[in-house]
């Protein structure tokens, strides 16, 4: 027993001579087995003793290869402020002018807009009117007087400029040697604004349109113009000239001068000079405008060439 004891000794102590030193260093997975014999192996068949080693990893090894990088996420999109200026959307194109060559069919255009007007809900002022208020007057008219929006008188009675503001107006008119038959009155706004919809039969409940409202009824009154192709238009008041001649500058500073006029929605036949004066309303509270107000028709009448008549 102790003889083979020795000899297994001195077989392990010649395996450790042969290897080199990091051979020896154990790794996980590789294996090797090695027996273990010496001379008088091959002549005996005695059990002999396995040992495994692990072959360590060799020294100056190359880099490990580089792992693939992962993806880098998609960016996050780019988060809007409100800053960021609206995009333009382009504007419609004008309808061509429709060319009229009699006075009924420019009426019986006319009539087709005013019934538009009578079933229009497109803003909050059609479900509180009384009455629509679409216009009348002369269809080849070539003076047209336009305001502002209908007031309590024109609510009740779906008629343009019949309370104390268009007894006045109707002065104006015949003051130019013209009769009220022989021009036609409108305004921008077709239905009665009023500081209280809710109380339709008060007095002193009238309010100048506001631009929304505006916006949605200017339709009406370019075709209207269009349709009458006159040659001269007097905007009443501030509202109704900076809404027509489409400036923001004061009623003073745009008074006292023709503007040419130019339509969003419809294209013109021919050109139609526009001149803006006080709004009649304005001037029963401010009498001293009356003058301004006359100066401002007489440079129509010059144009048209009219002369006052004799009273």
């Amino acid at each position: 027993m102790k003889d083979g004891v020795r000899e297994l000794a001195a077989q392990f102590k010649a395996f450790l001579q042969s290897r080199e030193e990091d051979e020896l260093t154990p790794v996980g997975s590789a294996r090797r087995e090695r027996a273990c014999t010496d001379a008088n192996a091959s002549e005996t068949k005695q059990d002999h003793l396995t040992i495994e080693f692990a072959r360590a990893a060799r020294k100056n090894i190359p880099p490990a290869e580089e792992t693939e990088k992962p993806m880098p996420q998609n960016p996050r999109p780019p988060q809007i402020t409100g800053n960021e200026p609206a995009e333009e959307t382009e504007k419609p194109m004008p309808q061509a002018p429709v060319s009229y060559t009699t006075v009924q069919e420019k009426q019986a255009a006319l009539d087709e807009i005013a019934a538009e007007i009578g079933a229009c809900q497109r803003c909050p002022l059609g479900q509180t009117r009384l009455h629509a208020v679409p216009g009348e007057g002369n269809p080849a008219a070539q003076l047209m007087f336009i305001g502002e929006g209908p007031g309590f008188d024109e609510d009740h009675s779906g008629r343009p400029f019949v309370g104390r503001a268009g007894q006045l107006l109707d002065k104006m008119i015949a003051a130019m040697g013209l009769k009220r038959e022989q021009v036609f009155i409108g305004n921008i706004a077709k239905c009665h604004p009023m500081v209280n919809p809710a109380n339709p039969e008060a007095r002193g409940n009238d309010r100048a349109p506001n631009a929304g409202e505006i916006a949605v009824c200017r339709k009406y009154i370019e075709r209207q113009i269009a349709v009458i192709s006159p040659k001269y238009i007097v905007a009443l008041g501030g509202v109704a000239a900076k809404a027509l001649i489409s400036d923001t500058k004061s009623l003073g500073a745009l008074r006292g001068k023709f503007h040419l006029l130019h339509l969003d929605t419809v294209q013109l036949q021919t050109p139609v000079k526009i001149l803006a004066t006080y709004h009649p309303a304005a001037l029963l509270r401010n009498p001293n405008w009356k003058k301004d107000a006359w100066a401002d028709l007489q440079m129509v009448m010059a144009e048209m060439g009219l002369k006052r008549p004799h009273a």
